[in-house]
């Protein structure tokens, strides 16, 4: 078995940080402001200063925020290309979204996929009163 690669592991690392609600709302918090003071923490969230220093350390651990000292105060700043980067990871993962055929056969497969659909346009059709007009709709699937 081969080992995780580097991107996987901070891919990893990052719902591991995200995964704890202090931390999702430390992330929400600084998703808010351009750059958000530790004093602003210690007012907001329901723990201690150590507390919150712990949950800060693994977000800047996952590379989620970075921080800047001055004098006695921490300042943590969220690095949005970070969390943009795992939306591009997770969203290639996932398929764009497909349109589905009027048959309801996804257009991009090559083997038919039997659906029961002939019945459900005209049902609609009644039950919307528009017995004589057609209209198109185009189904989406992921």
């Amino acid at each position: 078995m081969t080992p995780p690669s580097a991107d996987a592991v901070s891919a990893t690392e990052v719902f591991k940080a995200l995964g704890d609600p202090i931390r999702w709302s430390i992330v929400q918090q600084m998703a808010a402001t351009d750059e958000l003071a530790c004093s602003t923490l210690e007012e907001t969230l329901p723990i201690s200063k150590p507390s919150i220093s712990y949950h800060t350390k693994i977000l800047s651990q996952a590379g989620l925020i970075s921080t800047r000292k001055q004098g006695r105060n921490f300042f943590y700043t969220l690095r949005r290309d970070v969390l943009r980067g795992l939306i591009d990871d997770i969203w290639a993962l996932a398929p764009e979204p497909r349109a589905v055929a009027d048959s309801g056969q996804l257009e991009h497969k090559p083997t038919p996929i039997r659906r029961r659909r002939a019945a459900a346009p005209t049902r609609l059709r009644q039950a919307a009163g528009d017995e004589g007009r057609e209209s198109e709709v185009t189904l989406l699937t992921w």
